[in-house]
């Protein structure tokens, strides 16, 4: 039983160390090209355009959202540690 197990975590150390291998080797084996300077005279130009305003309904300075979501985030964290601080003081 132990020299099985020994053989799968060898194993899956293996599997990990290959993974690894070869997500930070994949852009040697990629055939996408780096730099327009590969494409030749087929070269584009991109024109950009404004991205229109959208209709800003947020009040500038408003954090009721944030403060009321910290709160109940630090509600749901201390009250489970407040009920249980007897035990554990116990033990």
């Amino acid at each position: 039983m132990k020299k099985s197990s020994k053989s799968i975590q060898g194993l899956l150390i293996l599997l990990v160390v290959l993974f690894l291998v070869l997500a930070l080797s994949a852009d040697k084996f990629s055939s996408i090209p780096k730099t327009s300077a590969t494409f030749g005279a087929a070269a584009f130009f991109v024109q950009t355009s404004p991205t229109p305003q959208g209709e800003d309904v947020s009040e500038i300075g408003s954090t009721d959202g944030i403060v009321l979501m910290g709160v109940v985030i630090v509600m749901i964290v201390v009250v489970p540690i407040l009920l249980r601080r007897k035990t554990w003081s116990e033990n």
